[in-house]
């Protein structure tokens, strides 16, 4: 049984500038840190780029307690093809809506559910209820499945993550009741993750990631990159394993005790942030 912990979903994002003022005066989240690289990263979490590139954490709290957003930027890509496999992000945030209309942020609806876009076109659907205060306001991940059946059998056989929830399309998965939840939407088709996709991430004690290495190599399915460290320049080293599920959605499983001390808020990367905006923008 693996001891998981959800931590984010990683995008890769375009348009910095309008990207920011989305997650920033849209959804309302904070910047909760932000690096910078000059060369790709070992693991592809920046996806198959070898160029200098950024990453840009934003939530509603510190990442020790609340689900957030990986933003990665890669300097000189302005295009990202988007799949079927990313569905949308749940967020409780009646504030969100209210801040979409003030803004003239379009707000649309599918199902019933109404959600706003962000700049690549990922969507966030929107509980119009308001923020809660004593636990995260990320509700769910919904990503594509081809065939359900074998998607519950990987996350909930291989990684253990409990089913909450279960109907002949959609299955809710999580590591515990107070995390935000990963859904499993059957789309009747394959999955194309194009150049747009993303990855989700969890935690786990350091002692349990050769365990997950070894469930999956006994189990035939896919490692796309085996245990490996990797630096943030003057922050903590963490141990990482990339999976993909049967239908290529990525996994990203980084040790707890380290990840703490990597993702603590920095105060000063609001205005990191803007810098490199600017300083990039000057360049053009």
């Amino acid at each position: 049984m693996v001891s998981g912990r959800a931590l984010h979903f990683v995008f890769k994002v375009a348009d910095r500038t309008l990207t920011a003022k989305f997650y920033r005066e849209i959804l309302g989240m904070k910047v909760l840190r932000h690096e910078e690289f000059s060369e790709g990263c070992e693991a592809a979490c920046n996806g198959p780029y070898a160029n200098r590139w950024s990453k840009t954490m934003v939530g509603y709290g510190p990442e020790d307690t609340h689900f957030v957003v990986e933003l990665t930027y890669n300097y000189g890509v302005t295009h990202y093809e988007q799949g079927n496999d990313f569905l949308g992000i749940t967020v409780q945030s009646s504030e969100s809506l209210k801040r979409a209309q003030t803004n003239n942020w379009p707000i649309k609806e599918h199902n019933g559910l109404k959600y706003v876009e962000a700049p690549g076109g990922y969507k966030f659907y929107i509980v119009d209820k308001p923020q809660p205060v004593d636990k995260d306001p990320v509700v769910k991940v919904s990503l594509a499945s081809s065939n359900l059946a074998k998607s519950i059998a990987y996350w909930n056989g291989l990684l253990t993550l409990k089913l909450y929830e279960k109907t002949d399309k959609t299955a809710l998965l999580g590591y515990s009741d107070d995390q935000a939840k990963l859904e499993l939407v059957d789309i009747g088709g394959p999955i194309n993750r194009a150049k747009a996709y993303g990855r989700i991430a969890f935690s786990c004690p350091f002692d349990e990631r050769p365990v997950i290495d070894k469930k999956i190599q006994d189990a035939n399915e896919t490692i796309l990159t085996p245990l490996i460290s990797l630096d943030t320049p003057g922050k903590a080293t963490v141990r990482v394993i990339i999976l993909a599920d049967p239908d290529g959605h990525e996994i990203c499983f980084v040790d707890d005790e380290s990840f703490r001390q990597l993702s603590q808020v920095d105060p000063s990367s609001d205005a990191e942030l803007d810098k490199f905006i600017k300083s990039d923008k000057s360049r053009a």
